[in-house]
């Protein structure tokens, strides 16, 4: 236990401290408790979101495949070679509960027939199948990092708070009324020490005035 000065003063100060600690691990654990909240209403949305995820990756596999078995690869790659154009990703951020997480600001990758950028006379209906579902997984993919990204970044959070409500109330805490409890016992120990003094002064004093 830490070295104290075992003085009223001391004693209050000590309290004082307690409080605050106290209070300090109670906000922490409101705190938690919000962020706990809210990760797993983002939990459940990633879960959705993953889902959604395979099966949109599915059907584009599965209409792609379509596509390469029925139609001509080489229209297949002149249209695949269209449709090639960059991702620009605005990365922004806001809070949630006071953490820092990404926006990621975007144009939808989805595009109507007419915006792929290919002719649609000599481009089939299965290409064009295969490009949607391809677009549609894209879209998803950006969103779902987003998501995942809020997540961990949440779950980190948790943990260092819960970190933090650990050491108040396993370590500070009860250091601090140790300290306190030890103050409390020395100051009754000297006060009952100066009474026994006290009645002994009084005694010797009597004593002295009889004799007289």
């Amino acid at each position: 236990m830490e070295q104290v000065n075992p003085t009223r003063m001391e004693l209050i100060k000590k309290n004082a401290q307690i409080k605050l600690a106290e209070q300090g691990r109670d906000l922490l654990r409101e705190k938690m408790d919000a962020l706990v909240q809210e990760f797993f209403h983002i939990l459940e949305s990633v879960s959705k979101s993953r889902e959604e995820l395979e099966d949109v990756a599915n059907m584009a596999q599965r209409a792609l495949l379509i596509a390469l078995a029925v139609d001509d690869s080489v229209t297949l790659k002149s249209a695949s070679y269209a449709t090639r154009k960059g991702l620009f990703l605005d990365i922004k951020g806001k809070n949630i509960m006071g953490v820092p997480v990404p926006v990621l600001e975007k144009k939808r990758v989805s595009k109507s027939v007419l915006e792929r950028g290919y002719s649609i006379i000599g481009v089939s209906g299965r290409i064009d199948e295969a490009a949607e579902k391809f677009e549609m997984e894209i879209d998803l993919i950006i969103g779902l990092a987003e998501t995942e990204t809020s997540l961990k970044r949440l779950g980190g959070e948790i943990q260092m708070t819960r970190r933090r409500v650990n050491a108040l109330e396993q370590v500070l805490i009860p250091d601090l009324k140790k300290q306190a409890k030890y103050i409390e016992n020395t100051i009754d120990e000297r006060e009952r020490e100066d009474l026994f003094r006290l009645k002994k002064v009084k005694k010797i004093i009597e004593r002295k005035k009889k004799a007289k």
